[in-house]
């Protein structure tokens, strides 16, 4: 009997659950899920019900939901498709970084895996998007950079920016408009007074600048240490 393949829908729930999760270890609840998704919670419900009768996710009522194995290989599968689109978008079709995410969005369920797997060969196998979010291989094989929202930094905390936020396109416009982007170097100054915007060094030799960053820019910006593990190379089971 021939098997049918999951719909978009269930492709974009299982993506979703696995990037809430990607960078940080708390699980994602009904309510979070449903506030990526734009849906109601009584849809969230009644597709978590279906995702658990596929086995695709754990889940029990009242409790955060989590992706059985076979639901971490088909969101590794998504997330592949949604991020070589990205970077192929950016690389090849001069889109800029706060376009890609909802053409991907569209392309990435109207593809056939031979697309994927030859323009993946034509960008030379990136391993990241153009946000700095990895990209699974094609064996579903990931490597996660070790790195913290700049926003929990410490003062004089130093390394580069490994990965921004892609769920704020103006976030995104602000941050090319200041020349903040991808493997900049950082250097926490400290916080100015009563809550006020994060004070820090961003560049090298004679282009550093001093830039004042409200606490919703600092917390979609990740920096990477070289004092720490440069990573985890996840398998999925």
């Amino acid at each position: 009997m021939k098997t049918s393949l999951p719909s978009s829908s269930i492709e974009d729930y299982v993506k979703v659950i696995y990037s809430f999760t990607e960078w940080q270890d708390k699980p994602i609840t009904s309510t979070q899920l449903a506030q990526r998704l734009g849906v109601a919670n009584s849809s969230v419900s009644e597709m978590v019900r279906k995702l658990k009768d596929q086995g695709l996710v754990d889940h029990q009522p009242y409790s955060a939901i989590t992706l059985t194995a076979d639901g971490v290989r088909l969101a590794l599968s998504m997330v592949r498709r949604h991020r070589l689109i990205e970077t192929f978008l950016v690389r090849e079709l001069g889109y800029r970084w706060d376009e890609v995410h909802d053409e991907a969005e569209l392309l990435e369920h109207a593809v056939s895996d031979t697309f994927i797997e030859r323009m993946a060969a034509k960008l030379g196998n990136p391993v990241r998007d153009p946000h700095g979010d990895p990209i699974p291989s094609a064996d579903g094989s990931v490597l996660v950079p070790a790195a913290r929202r700049m926003s929990e930094l410490d003062d004089g905390h130093t390394g580069r920016i490994t990965r921004i936020s892609d769920e704020n396109p103006e976030l995104l416009r602000y941050l090319s408009a200041e020349e903040i982007g991808l493997d900049a170097d950082v250097e926490v100054l400290g916080r100015k007074p009563f809550g006020g915007a994060l004070v820090v060094r961003i560049g090298s030799g004679g282009t550093r600048q001093e830039v004042d960053l409200a606490e919703e820019v600092a917390s979609a910006l990740w920096v990477h240490s070289e004092s720490v593990h440069p990573g985890c190379r996840l398998t999925p089971p």
